[in-house]
């Protein structure tokens, strides 16, 4: 999804965050060469890091052209057009983005808006925006200098590029992202606006609604890809200051939390026992070929809720219980097709998943034709419970109609802990 290439800084939180100590920093830095700004912030870095950078970081400067250019590389690789496709066609089926959206684009035209300054874990360069004010460098030389020490610690290049598991991935860019403006915040804010972190998430979050307009490409863009963009900082920060909390002066890179469950629910990651999600495996379709697979996880589900029933409480809820999913975009006789299947605590999170899952289908399609069935110009849905190795589910199924026989054989499914 786009996350895996989101290495900009997205400013709108940044700004957000810490615009009283960046204006404080904006009376007194000038305009200092780049070289001699860097230079003079690794130390704060490391200090607020409490780790040392093994070798010095390297700074360079592009233009917009430039990373215009950088992010058409990106998305011409191979794997990452597939990711892309993939994840549109899945976005499409479940509602969550409209058919003619071209997400390439809107990837692409939302980045180059957001960008002003990023590190590239495969060149381990710090890369810096030409024309940028000295406020904003005040914002972006730090943030991405966590990143720089982040990489000298742990291969940034090897997560980012993983596949299979957008849930996963999520979890991890949150501790990474979420590092980075905490430390920012505490070189920039101190220890007196840190601490009053808890009772800012609200305002945060009602800031950056505010805000929106000020960026028409972040403005426009579908909520699910707003949200999964804004996810990884805000979230991510979140979890960041519940970990300092803990576990104070620890690094989270060698324990990173493998759901976005766990970034959401202090007692998800920070209980004991932990809540580990399980693997969900789909078997081979009965009928057509897998195109693309992956997960959602408990945040993306909770946005897909929302984006339906326009319910923000009910959403919540609904994925709460979450503890595994998988989806599987084939191409089938006549089209596209999803299967989706996610596992859950116990019954009655399965149930109520269930009933919400049902009501976005009518709100979607109208009303059942069948129980658990809808149909839809030359489509049909249906969502059902299962049983996966002894735990709850629910399966959602989106086909061309008509299909003549199931498309995944449900018996086959496998549910097992994540190792």
């Amino acid at each position: 999804m786009i996350t895996r290439v989101l290495i900009a800084v997205v400013v709108l939180i940044l700004a957000a965050v810490t615009w009283r100590a960046a204006a404080h920093a904006h009376e007194t830095a000038g305009s200092t060469d780049l070289t001699a700004r860097v230079a003079a912030t690794v130390p704060k870095v490391e200090r607020a890091v409490g780790l040392a950078f093994k070798r010095p970081p390297k700074v360079e400067m592009r233009s917009k052209d430039q990373v215009r250019a950088f992010l058409e590389r990106q998305f011409d690789d191979p794997r990452q057009a597939r990711e892309l496709a993939g994840t549109a066609a899945a976005f499409k089926l479940l509602g969550l983005i409209p058919d003619s959206l071209d997400l390439r684009k809107e990837s692409e035209n939302l980045l180059t808006e957001q960008i002003a300054g990023f590190y590239d874990p495969k060149t381990k360069v710090l890369y810096v925006i030409e024309g940028e004010s000295d406020e904003m460098l005040d914002q972006v030389v730090p943030h991405e200098l966590v990143h720089a020490l982040q990489d000298q610690y742990v291969n940034l290049d090897s997560i980012e590029n993983a596949e299979g598991d957008d849930d996963r991935l999520l979890a991890a860019q949150s501790v990474f992202e979420g590092q980075a403006v905490y430390e920012q915040l505490v070189m920039t804010g101190g220890s007196t606006l840190v601490a009053q972190l808890p009772q800012m998430w609200d305002k945060l979050r009602e800031t950056i609604r505010e805000n929106r307009s000020t960026m028409p490409e972040f403005a426009k863009a579908p909520p699910i890809i707003q949200e999964v963009t804004i996810f990884p900082y805000l979230s991510g920060l979140e979890f960041i200051k519940r970990y300092e909390d803990h576990f104070p002066k620890k690094i989270p890179y060698a324990d990173l939390p493998t759901s976005t469950q766990q970034v959401l629910s202090e007692a998800a990651y920070f209980g004991q026992p932990r809540a580990i999600p399980v693997r969900v495996t789909l078997p081979k379709p009965a009928v057509g070929t897998v195109r693309y697979e992956n997960t959602l996880g408990e945040f993306q589900t909770r946005v897909y809720l929302n984006e339906q029933l326009n319910d923000q409480n009910a959403a919540v809820r609904g994925a709460a219980g979450w503890s595994g999913d998988r989806y599987q975009v084939l191409d089938v006789p006549g089209g596209s097709a999803m299967v989706w299947v996610s596992v859950w605590d116990n019954s009655v999170d399965a149930a109520q998943f269930l009933d919400l899952v049902s009501q976005t289908a009518d709100h979607r399609f109208g009303a059942s034709t069948s129980h658990g069935k809808w149909t839809h110009g030359t489509r049909t849905v249906t969502v059902t419970p299962v049983e996966v190795h002894g735990r709850p589910g629910v399966l959602y199924v989106d086909t061309p109609r008509p299909m003549g026989r199931a498309v995944v054989d449900t018996t086959a499914i496998t549910a097992a802990p994540e190792p």
